[in-house]
């Protein structure tokens, strides 16, 4: 069994980060980002990368950070808000963007890493979403064709996996991360815990470590908030 345990994000990157990557990445919002490996892209000084994630984090945070060093040309989301450098630079036309709906990005995704390089969704149709791409009826409904993602790299956060890279993620934090992991060539993992082989329940299991090249621990991790919200105290 190769060994698929790596000391650190640097270490796990080390070989496969270059400059104009496609690279599929994992999280919603602030929820199951993959902390560790942006933060090694970042330092890897790799430029002129694509980004295939649902959103680009908030200022400073996921792969805002990324933005802020101008390593970002372009990202394929579904969303876009709390991120104030993201809006400037796409505004400045500094910054490619592909709006995807966030259903079909997930699909996308799947697809890519099924094997599959497009499928026809009715998601779009007569919207911009649907400019330039091919429409064909089907029992009297129009759809339109969608490409797969086939990425370069995956990076993706999980919460616990065996070492032979069986993953288990956390409740919400499963996101975008299961299917990012599918789609890249290479697939780079940061997870909470390590546990041995046969100590996961393989009915818990929700990727197969097939998909997986290469991991990493990244605890101990900060809980991040987007927005906190408290309830007033009553009065006594």
């Amino acid at each position: 069994m190769a060994n698929k345990l790596y000391p650190d994000a640097q270490a796990a990157l080390d070989g496969v980060i270059r400059d104009g990557m496609l690279i599929a990445a994992g999280g919603f919002g602030l929820c199951g980002l993959p902390e560790r490996l942006l933060d090694a892209i970042r330092d890897s000084g790799a430029k002129d990368l694509t980004f295939a994630s649902n959103n680009a984090g908030i200022d400073n945070e996921g792969i805002g950070k990324l933005l802020r060093t101008r390593q970002v040309k372009k990202m394929i989301s579904s969303y876009v808000g709390e991120n104030k450098e993201f809006e400037r630079q796409y505004l400045a036309g500094e910054l490619e963007v592909e709006f995807c709906p966030q259903g079909t990005l997930a699909e996308r995704m799947r697809a890519g890493g099924a094997g599959i390089p497009g499928f026809y969704t009715k998601t779009g149709v007569g919207t911009l979403v649907a400019e330039g791409k091919e429409v064909k009826n089907f029992d009297g409904e129009d759809y339109i064709l969608e490409r797969g993602i086939f990425a370069d790299l995956s990076i993706v956060k999980a919460w616990k996996a065996d070492e032979t890279g069986n993953l288990v993620f956390r409740k919400t934090a499963r996101n975008f991360n299961a299917p990012a992991a599918t789609c890249g060539k290479i697939c780079i993992v940061e997870v909470e815990e390590i546990v041995p082989v046969g100590s996961l329940d393989p009915d818990t299991i929700h990727l197969p470590g097939v998909y997986v090249q290469r991991l990493i621990v990244g605890s101990p991790y900060d809980k991040k908030i987007e927005f906190r919200t408290v309830r007033q105290k009553e009065a006594a």
